[in-house]
């Protein structure tokens, strides 16, 4: 009898434990949360902090598991988000005007000022030196509705000329513009500074202008959340806004490490990068 009980007690202990561990795995399955993200363009530094948050470990200590999506810009990433592909989305402040048309997103916060890492990249032709000879040239710019194409209107708008005195030729993913930019289709296009810098280098132009220097007092960049995630997982919108201010904050502080992710994500030179995060990091907001 008194083997019994033993037996008896041993069994119980090990079901406690079972139960326990179980318990545990549960509570551990629950706080790894995944949280699909898309950002507007694939490889631009703007976007980065994710990338730093991810590698860092500031998502993971706030039980998020981060699924990051990238699309052919604004446009496309905004269908993402009504289509329930992605509950946040990194993109721009000009599509706040999806919102009062109805998407269902909200912009939930702010994360950069003036357009740092935008440029106007042009092809080297004689006629193509100046801000004035742009007048009635081809500019391919992402999609319709884009940050690109808006700040391309206002560049014209600027210049005196219209918000259609420069063509804004919307043509998806960069391989498209760079291939029409090579076969003359297009005179120039907007990119962000790395990208315009490879391209330098390459021989196909150059820089002739940042758009920061046009729209100096401009919202560039908005996180936007789906209003289900919105209402059914606050607590889950609240810790990826935390993880992704602390990576800005750990940008801030550690330049190599920061250039030494971004060259991973952006697969482009680490010097290029680096000359790319001194212009940008002053834009990002901290808070």
């Amino acid at each position: 009898m008194k083997s019994c009980n033993g037996l008896v007690k041993i069994l119980a202990t090990a079901a406690s434990v079972a139960l326990i561990s179980f318990g545990f795995c549960a509570a551990s399955a629950r706080a790894a949360e995944t949280l699909r993200v898309g950002k507007a363009f694939a490889g631009v530094f703007d976007f980065v902090p994710v990338d730093v948050g991810v590698a860092e470990g500031f998502f993971k200590k706030r039980g998020l598991d981060i699924q990051e999506i990238n699309f052919a810009g604004s446009a496309k990433l905004q269908q993402g988000l009504a289509a329930d592909a992605i509950d946040i989305g990194l993109g721009s402040g000009v599509e706040l005007a999806f919102v009062q048309r109805g998407a269902p997103v909200k912009g939930v916060a702010a994360f950069m000022g003036p357009p740092a890492d935008l440029t106007l990249f042009v092809r080297n032709e004689p006629g193509l030196r100046t801000v004035k000879d742009l007048k009635g040239k081809r500019i391919s710019v992402s999609t319709v509705t884009s940050l690109t194409q808006w700040l391309v209107r206002e560049l014209s708008r600027h210049e005196g000329w219209g918000p259609n005195g420069i063509k804004a030729v919307p043509l998806g993913a960069r391989p498209a513009q760079i291939s029409a930019l090579r076969t003359g289709q297009t005179d120039g296009m907007a990119i962000d500074f790395v990208g315009g810098t490879v391209l330098h280098e390459k021989g196909l132009g150059h820089i002739m202008l940042r758009f920061g220097n046009i729209v100096p007092n401009f919202i560039t960049h908005v996180i936007y959340a789906r209003n289900s995630l919105i209402k059914d997982h606050p607590k889950e919108l609240r810790s990826f806004l935390a993880g992704r201010f602390e990576s800005v904050d750990y940008m801030l502080k550690h330049k190599a490490e920061t250039v030494r992710i971004a060259t991973k994500v952006m697969h482009q030179p680490s010097a290029i990068v680096a000359a790319d995060y001194d212009d940008v990091m002053p834009a990002f907001s901290t808070t």
